[in-house]
């Protein structure tokens, strides 16, 4: 039996290939924004689909919502719907940028940017540099910057909680442990903000502590004396100012007589009437009359008022679905996140965002009495619209990448 001799192996020469020349405005730029989208989880898109369409959502209503006031004020009905635009295109590609950043980013400067974020709340109550809007001491002024600190405050808030309950993930059981860095730093986030008179705020950025420390797993029994001392504190806070005890009377006499109208039920009773006005399939978009100086904050604060006027019944149903749909999105990255990092923080993003959306929704609809927060992505506000951008994005870079999954043999898939 004979064997054939082995056949010579061909050499083969490799040949690299140029790639074709590029300007400012060619390929190299297309492949920059696909990197920016670039994801590989269902989530990622989810989340960026929905955030994306809410923005652009806020910017139609903010249009229909202000123009009026806008005029009076400047003479320009599309002066507040500049605004907002110019918010939004910062507010976005930040938000893509925060979605490029690993976790070891966010970790090495969460303790700076909550620093800074209570200095200059500190400087809004403390100093000339802070100015009175609305019965509340919250706008700092910084040569041609103008903004409210308190909505940094929410967004590191959420980074620093989640790097401190990931480094105490091992002494949950030890509430001693957890009291040193929580009660004084939260207490001086919430605080500060409270001394400025933003009861609203301080409940949202309560609401972000006490979200982030159950789902961290702490102990409900160690949950149970701090939710006691903030109902006291709250109840006290609530009762400090004159115009808070008035906005609770009302909302206790559930604003049910003829001219409860006329007096602290303005706002929530032409709210009823601006949602009321609407129908089913609403009065069409830009046709309210409750924004023509009848609904105060009516592109604010009471804007779901005026979506469910001009869209009806049907505009606010998609309006909640939206916000469901966010919430869904969270709670998938969530699960999907092995990172107790990653898992804190998002849970932290969605108590801020979600939370404070139905808040919003709760006080116009007269569930809850009237606290000034803002509808997430929605209402007009520059800072408010930047930082719940980049706290989602945030999220997203969590989201970007598949979790790590180990083998029964020890290797790693993705």
């Amino acid at each position: 039996m004979t064997t054939s001799p082995p056949r010579p192996r061909m050499k083969t020469k490799s040949v690299q290939r140029s790639s074709p020349p590029t300007d400012s405005h060619g390929p190299a730029a297309v492949v920059a924004v696909k990197r920016l989208f670039a994801a590989e989880t269902g989530n990622y898109f989810l989340l960026l689909g929905t955030t994306l369409f809410l923005v652009v959502f806020g910017l139609i209503m903010v249009l229909s919502s202000s123009a009026v006031e806008s005029f009076k004020a400047s003479g320009d009905f599309f002066n507040g719907f500049v605004r907002q635009v110019v918010f939004a295109t910062v507010g976005v590609p930040l938000m893509l940028i925060a979605a490029r950043m690993r976790a070891s980013f966010w970790k090495r400067w969460s303790g700076i940017f909550l620093l800074v974020a209570l200095g200059l709340q500190f400087l809004t109550v403390a100093t000339p540099l802070g100015s009175e809007r609305g019965g509340n001491r919250n706008w700092i002024t910084i040569g041609t910057f103008s903004g409210q600190p308190s909505e940094f405050v929410k967004l590191s808030l959420v980074i620093w909680l989640g790097y401190i309950l990931f480094k105490k993930r091992d002494v949950m059981d030890n509430w001693r442990e957890l009291v040193v860095p929580l009660v004084p730093i939260g207490g001086a986030a919430v605080g500060l903000v409270l001394l400025g008179g933003d009861l609203g705020t301080s409940i949202i950025l309560t609401a972000i502590v006490m979200g982030a420390i159950f789902f961290a797993g702490v102990k409900l029994r160690f949950l149970a004396v701090p939710i006691v001392l903030i109902g006291i504190a709250g109840a006290i806070a609530a009762s400090a100012r004159s115009s808070r005890q008035d906005r609770i009377q009302a909302f206790l006499s559930g604003c049910k007589s003829a001219d409860d109208h006329l007096g602290s039920c303005w706002q929530t009773v032409h709210g009823w009437w601006a949602l009321a006005s609407g129908g089913l399939f609403g009065s069409g978009l830009g046709n309210s009359k409750a924004k023509w100086s009848w609904l105060p904050e009516a592109d604010n604060d009471f804007i779901f008022a005026i979506i469910g006027d001009e869209l009806g019944l049907l505009g606010a149903i998609l309006v909640l679905a939206l916000f469901v749909v966010l919430a869904i999105a969270f709670v998938r990255i969530i699960r999907a996140s092995t990172d107790p990092f990653a898992r804190v923080t998002v849970s932290a993003v969605m108590v801020w965002i979600v939370g404070q959306a139905f808040v919003n929704i709760a006080v116009v609809l007269g569930i809850l009495p009237v606290l000034g927060v803002p509808l997430p992505l929605i209402s007009a506000g520059g800072s408010a619209l930047v930082t719940s951008l980049i706290g989602i994005g945030i999220v997203l870079s969590f989201a970007r990448r598949a979790p790590d999954v180990t083998t029964a043999t020890g290797s790693r898939l993705k």
